[in-house]
């Protein structure tokens, strides 16, 4: 990263700074990786990715289209079936986020390593006994 792409980072008017807030939240990063795989239904999406409400799914499709990094269509059949694909720029952010998940596969175990050595060190002795 540049010096100036750095110090774009933390003016919130830039566009990497928008770019971060836009993708930097788990729900972002799941749907997209979920989809990098193929062409989803809401139920699909929802049983693929642990943890997330319905609500929160619901929220982050939306948002998620109106950036333009998903595409909704809707089939006009009864009961109504709509499916959820990447668009060519959600396409985009596949390789940067697998990156990312490499990163994580190799080196998460030293961030649980540093969790637990700071446990360790802010117990306080007197609460031990």
């Amino acid at each position: 990263m540049t010096a100036q792409e750095q110090s774009c980072a933390f003016d919130q008017t830039s566009g990497v700074r928008k770019a971060l807030d836009l993708v930097a939240d788990k729900w972002t990063a799941l749907i997209i990786m979920a989809l990098a795989e193929d062409t989803k239904r809401y139920s699909e999406l929802h049983r693929k990715i642990d943890g997330i409400s319905q609500k929160m799914l619901t929220q982050t499709l939306r948002q998620l289209e109106s950036n333009g990094l998903i595409r909704r269509k809707v089939y006009p059949v009864v009961p109504p079936m709509v499916e959820y694909s990447l668009t060519s720029l959600g396409k985009t952010l596949v390789e940067p986020l697998k990156a990312l998940c490499r990163w994580a596969s190799e080196h998460f175990h030293e961030v649980e390593v540093a969790i637990e050595q700071a446990s360790i060190e802010n117990t306080d002795p007197n609460e031990a006994a």
